[in-house]
Protein backbone atom coordinates (compact mmCIF):
# COMPACT_ATOMS: atom_id res chain seq x y z
CA UNK A 1 0.00 0.00 0.00
CA UNK A 2 2.97 2.34 0.76
CA UNK A 3 4.39 2.10 -2.74
CA UNK A 4 1.01 2.43 -4.06
CA UNK A 5 1.23 5.88 -2.20
CA UNK A 6 4.14 6.73 -2.87
CA UNK A 7 4.08 6.08 -6.39
CA UNK A 8 0.84 7.98 -6.14
CA UNK A 9 2.33 11.23 -4.67
CA UNK A 10 5.20 10.89 -6.80
CA UNK A 11 2.88 11.20 -10.24
CA UNK A 12 0.45 13.57 -9.13
CA UNK A 13 2.55 15.79 -6.45
CA UNK A 14 -0.11 15.89 -3.64
CA UNK A 15 -2.73 13.00 -2.52
CA UNK A 16 -5.18 13.23 0.18
CA UNK A 17 -5.11 10.13 3.05
CA UNK A 18 -5.52 9.47 6.73
CA UNK A 19 -2.73 11.38 9.05
CA UNK A 20 -1.14 8.17 10.61
CA UNK A 21 -0.51 7.24 6.34
CA UNK A 22 0.96 10.10 5.83
CA UNK A 23 3.27 10.01 8.56
CA UNK A 24 4.04 6.37 7.32
CA UNK A 25 4.46 7.62 3.61
CA UNK A 26 7.10 9.95 4.16
CA UNK A 27 9.23 7.91 5.72
CA UNK A 28 9.10 5.94 2.82
CA UNK A 29 9.39 8.65 0.05
CA UNK A 30 11.80 11.28 1.50
CA UNK A 31 14.85 8.59 1.62
CA UNK A 32 13.48 7.88 -2.36
CA UNK A 33 13.86 11.98 -2.91
CA UNK A 34 17.46 11.43 -1.87
CA UNK A 35 18.65 8.34 -3.81
CA UNK A 36 17.39 10.26 -6.59
CA UNK A 37 19.57 13.37 -6.29
CA UNK A 38 22.54 10.84 -7.74
CA UNK A 39 20.91 9.40 -11.28
CA UNK A 40 23.20 6.53 -11.68
CA UNK A 41 22.38 2.60 -12.28
CA UNK A 42 22.48 1.64 -8.57
CA UNK A 43 20.08 4.44 -7.13
CA UNK A 44 17.45 3.94 -10.25
CA UNK A 45 17.47 -0.28 -9.30
CA UNK A 46 17.50 0.74 -5.69
CA UNK A 47 13.92 3.15 -6.14
CA UNK A 48 12.46 0.53 -8.62
CA UNK A 49 12.66 -2.23 -6.01
CA UNK A 50 10.34 -0.03 -3.85
CA UNK A 51 8.07 1.75 -6.03
CA UNK A 52 7.82 -0.78 -8.94
CA UNK A 53 6.43 1.32 -11.72
CA UNK A 54 8.74 2.73 -14.23
CA UNK A 55 6.89 5.60 -14.96
CA UNK A 56 7.44 6.77 -11.52
CA UNK A 57 10.96 6.32 -11.49
CA UNK A 58 11.37 8.12 -14.79
CA UNK A 59 9.32 10.60 -12.80
CA UNK A 60 11.10 11.01 -9.93
CA UNK A 61 13.88 10.86 -11.78
CA UNK A 62 13.84 13.66 -14.43
CA UNK A 63 11.34 15.99 -12.83
CA UNK A 64 11.52 16.00 -9.08
CA UNK A 65 14.86 15.45 -8.49
CA UNK A 66 15.90 18.76 -10.39
CA UNK A 67 13.26 20.55 -8.71
CA UNK A 68 14.93 19.33 -5.11
CA UNK A 69 18.41 19.37 -5.93
CA UNK A 70 19.13 22.46 -4.13
CA UNK A 71 17.15 21.17 -0.88
CA UNK A 72 19.21 19.37 2.16
CA UNK A 73 15.89 17.67 3.27
CA UNK A 74 11.81 18.27 3.91
CA UNK A 75 10.72 17.48 0.27
CA UNK A 76 7.21 16.59 1.98
CA UNK A 77 4.52 18.71 3.88
CA UNK A 78 1.46 16.93 5.64
CA UNK A 79 -1.47 19.84 5.95
CA UNK A 80 -4.52 18.74 7.92
CA UNK A 81 -7.25 19.14 6.71
CA UNK A 82 -10.14 18.19 9.21
CA UNK A 83 -12.03 14.72 10.04
CA UNK A 84 -13.43 11.80 7.81
CA UNK A 85 -17.12 11.74 8.14
CA UNK A 86 -18.19 8.16 8.42
CA UNK A 87 -15.30 7.16 10.98
CA UNK A 88 -14.02 10.76 11.99
CA UNK A 89 -10.45 9.22 11.20
CA UNK A 90 -8.15 12.45 10.95
CA UNK A 91 -7.43 13.40 7.24
CA UNK A 92 -4.69 15.40 5.82
CA UNK A 93 -3.05 16.25 2.38
CA UNK A 94 0.89 15.04 1.91
CA UNK A 95 1.99 17.26 -0.98
CA UNK A 96 5.68 17.65 -2.22
CA UNK A 97 7.04 21.25 -1.05
CA UNK A 98 8.42 22.60 -4.28
CA UNK A 99 5.44 22.15 -6.34
CA UNK A 100 2.98 24.09 -4.36
CA UNK A 101 2.87 27.55 -6.50
CA UNK A 102 0.71 29.26 -4.22
CA UNK A 103 2.69 28.56 -1.06
CA UNK A 104 6.26 29.49 -2.49
CA UNK A 105 4.42 32.38 -3.75
CA UNK A 106 6.26 32.14 -7.54
CA UNK A 107 3.24 32.84 -9.15
CA UNK A 108 2.70 36.46 -11.34
CA UNK A 109 1.32 38.54 -9.02
CA UNK A 110 -0.06 41.29 -11.62
CA UNK A 111 0.66 45.18 -9.53
CA UNK A 112 -1.82 47.56 -10.92
CA UNK A 113 -0.35 51.40 -10.91
CA UNK A 114 -2.10 53.40 -8.29
CA UNK A 115 -3.11 56.72 -8.27
CA UNK A 116 -4.40 59.60 -6.34
CA UNK A 117 -7.62 60.84 -7.76
CA UNK A 118 -9.39 64.06 -6.37
CA UNK A 119 -12.84 64.02 -5.25
CA UNK A 120 -13.94 66.77 -6.75
CA UNK A 121 -14.18 67.42 -10.60
CA UNK A 122 -12.46 70.58 -12.67
CA UNK A 123 -14.43 73.03 -14.56
CA UNK A 124 -13.02 70.73 -17.79
CA UNK A 125 -13.88 67.45 -17.02
CA UNK A 126 -17.54 68.61 -15.90
CA UNK A 127 -17.94 70.77 -19.06
CA UNK A 128 -16.86 67.16 -21.15
CA UNK A 129 -18.75 65.04 -19.48
CA UNK A 130 -21.96 67.14 -20.02
CA UNK A 131 -21.45 67.39 -23.54
CA UNK A 132 -20.89 63.53 -23.48
CA UNK A 133 -24.09 62.86 -22.07
CA UNK A 134 -26.01 65.37 -24.44
CA UNK A 135 -24.41 63.36 -27.35
CA UNK A 136 -24.98 60.22 -26.25
CA UNK A 137 -28.62 60.76 -25.79
CA UNK A 138 -29.71 62.58 -29.17
CA UNK A 139 -27.76 59.71 -30.88
CA UNK A 140 -29.61 56.73 -29.24
CA UNK A 141 -33.25 56.27 -30.11
CA UNK A 142 -35.39 55.34 -27.10
CA UNK A 143 -38.06 52.95 -27.65
CA UNK A 144 -40.63 51.96 -25.19
CA UNK A 145 -42.82 49.41 -24.82
CA UNK A 146 -46.63 49.69 -24.65
CA UNK A 147 -47.84 48.06 -21.56
CA UNK A 148 -51.48 49.28 -22.23
CA UNK A 149 -52.02 47.45 -25.69
CA UNK A 150 -50.02 44.40 -24.54
CA UNK A 151 -51.89 43.81 -21.60
CA UNK A 152 -55.32 44.21 -23.73
CA UNK A 153 -54.15 41.80 -26.30
CA UNK A 154 -53.27 39.20 -22.91
CA UNK A 155 -56.67 39.55 -21.72
CA UNK A 156 -58.31 38.91 -25.07
CA UNK A 157 -56.45 35.96 -25.34
CA UNK A 158 -57.00 34.77 -21.45
CA UNK A 159 -60.82 35.19 -22.79
CA UNK A 160 -60.76 33.25 -25.83
CA UNK A 161 -58.98 30.24 -23.68
CA UNK A 162 -62.14 30.52 -21.00
CA UNK A 163 -64.67 30.35 -23.69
Amino acid sequence: MLSNMATSLIMKKRIYTTLAKAKALRTIVEPLITKSKTDSTHSRRTVFSCLQDKAAVTELFREVSTKVAQRPGGYTRILKTGFRQGDNAEMCMIELVDYNENMLGTAKETKTKTTRRSRTKTKKEEVTSIDDTVKKTTTEKKVTPKPKEEEKELDNNIEETKE
